[in-house]
């Protein structure tokens, strides 16, 4: 044994590995022996990994009918693989740019609208004093998120009735002629948006109220004692703390630029309105399930969810450069 401690004809290289291995595996056996202890807790798991396995990892084997000339009969590997065929076919028709465009701007106009209002509305309610009214306030505000997107669009159509919808009776009453309003193409995304603020700005708003209750008290104390006003403390007591839950949902909402919801927007398209009101979801369904047309319809929303990381992954950088807040 020499002087370093170290084996005659052993390198430094073989020792340092070996002494790797050995660490290794007696994390890999601690590892191993935590989980068996709390074997319990990891069966709650279980269902969320099958879950996640099944239908979001195992589909992504189907992904490649985008790629391919979709025969049902012929499966998955004996359909002809054509590339990029569908994805460009679907830049170049007429339909692109319309499509595009309406995505754009329902999502821009929502996230302009709708991502801010529940900001406001929680600073707000936060700022009361009696907690019964408050909790009354609450409920009122996000019980409309539990009503079906069906029930919401239903209602549009009855309210906005130009026979015997409400808005028009007071029209009406004015001397004015009926307005259809669902059937004109440029109030389109007004209603589409602020219906949607309705339904759940107030849902949102609990995430960010949940987000304040996390404010220590001493802090209003002494920004009381030192004379702030009500503004003065949501300004720079409670909008410091929900800040990173604010970089957070809007680098989510970012990310589903391009992805507008289906339902509603599919429930109240009408002939008079498709000019605003058909978007790429909406435009792949019709093509891929009432066209039959797979493989195209696949190339298509593929297009979409790549264009959405591509954007997700740029805004949480921004983000993270500027504030030092993001996803990963």
């Amino acid at each position: 044994m020499s002087s370093t401690g170290l084996v005659p004809g052993v390198s430094v290289e073989k020792k340092l590995k070996s002494s790797f291995q050995v660490l290794n595996k007696t994390k890999s056996r601690s590892r191993l022996r935590y989980i068996l202890n709390n074997c319990e807790l990891y069966l709650f798991l279980l269902p969320v990994i099958v879950h996640l396995a099944i239908f979001s990892y195992y589909t992504i084997y189907g992904v490649q009918i985008a790629f391919r000339d979709y025969d049902p009969l012929k499966g998955f590997l004996g359909s002809p693989w054509v590339g990029l065929k569908h994805m460009r076919r679907f830049i170049n028709s007429p339909y692109f740019f319309q499509t595009l465009r309406n995505t754009l701007v329902l999502s821009i106009y929502s996230l302009a609208i709708g991502f801010p209002i529940p900001v406001f509305m929680a600073l707000l309610l936060n700022q009361m004093v009696s907690q019964r009214y408050k909790r009354f306030v609450q409920t009122v505000l996000y019980a409309p998120h539990f009503i079906s997107t069906v029930i919401v669009v239903g209602m549009l159509f009855i309210f906005l009735s130009p026979t015997n919808g409400p808005v028009n009776s007071v029209i009406k009453m004015f001397g004015k002629e009926p307005v259809y309003f669902i059937g004109i193409p440029e109030l389109f995304s007004s209603i589409y948006v602020w219906s949607g603020v309705w339904q759940s700005a107030g849902w949102g708003m609990v995430i960010y109220l949940a987000a304040l209750s996390s404010v220590p008290v001493e802090l209003h104390e002494a920004a009381i004692i030192d004379g702030a006003t009500k503004v003065q403390r949501i300004r720079y007591v409670d909008v410091p703390t929900i800040m990173p839950t604010i970089v957070i949902l809007l680098i989510l909402n970012l990310g589903n630029l391009i992805s507008v919801g289906f339902e509603k927007v599919y429930l109240m398209q009408t002939a008079l309105n498709i000019s605003t009101s058909e978007i790429i979801s909406t435009y792949v369904y019709k093509r891929g399930l009432n066209g039959g047309e797979f493989s195209f319809a696949s190339a298509v929303g593929l297009l979409n969810n790549v264009a959405n990381l591509i954007l997700l992954i740029i805004f949480n950088r921004v983000a993270r450069s500027i504030s030092e807040t993001s996803l990963w």
